[in-house]
């Protein structure tokens, strides 16, 4: 017998404090949607509570009928200094140059997380949640790093019309390959 995938009840803008309270769940659901060792969340809690910090900082949540947070999209404004910035710069001007790095990486919303119970992916919760976290925000572009392979993740980004920036990257202490893509805002 298949499990019957929850019914997602409501989509909602939480603040700062609401992502706090509801912390170990987001994060549970961050560890099963990525497939992580279960370890992972108390060790990416700490940053996603600094994220919480950085300007223009944004996130929405996808609940079922019984309030259980089914997917979870954030972000924040891209900055010079800060780890990803500075990573993705290195790649871009390595491959590319730094006229491509000062495109992109110039007044940029950095989509750092989109999250969807596996249970629940397939069935739009990812693009409602992408759509609805970028339609506030005040930057000129939005750019994303995910890991390399065929997934659900790379058809969605594809389809709401991002494009390759830098392809086969890898993050200081993560050996596996990422893709950076990124799109002029608004969707």
């Amino acid at each position: 017998m298949t499990a019957v995938p929850p019914r997602v009840e409501r989509f909602v803008e939480l603040t700062a404090d609401e992502l706090r309270a509801r912390l170990p769940e987001a994060l549970s659901l961050y560890v099963t949607a990525m497939r992580y060792p279960a370890g992972t969340a108390e060790q990416r809690a700490p940053m996603w509570l600094a994220h919480m910090l950085r300007a223009d900082w944004s996130c929405v949540g996808a609940f079922d009928t019984d309030d259980r947070m089914v997917g979870i999209a954030y972000g924040y404004r891209g900055a010079p200094g800060q780890w990803w910035h500075e990573q993705v710069r290195r790649g871009i001007i390595e491959r590319s140059g730094v006229a491509l790095a000062d495109r992109w990486l110039d007044d940029y919303f950095e989509l750092t997380e989109v999250h969807v119970l596996p249970v629940t992916q397939g069935r739009g919760v990812g693009e409602q949640l992408l759509r609805r976290l970028l339609s506030s925000v005040r930057s000129t572009k939005v750019l994303l790093s995910t890991p390399e392979g065929p997934s659900r993740a790379w058809r969605l980004y594809y389809r709401v019309g991002f494009t390759d920036v830098l392809r086969h990257y890898r993050f200081t202490g993560d050996p596996r390959p990422f893709g950076v893509l990124g799109r002029v805002l608004p969707l």
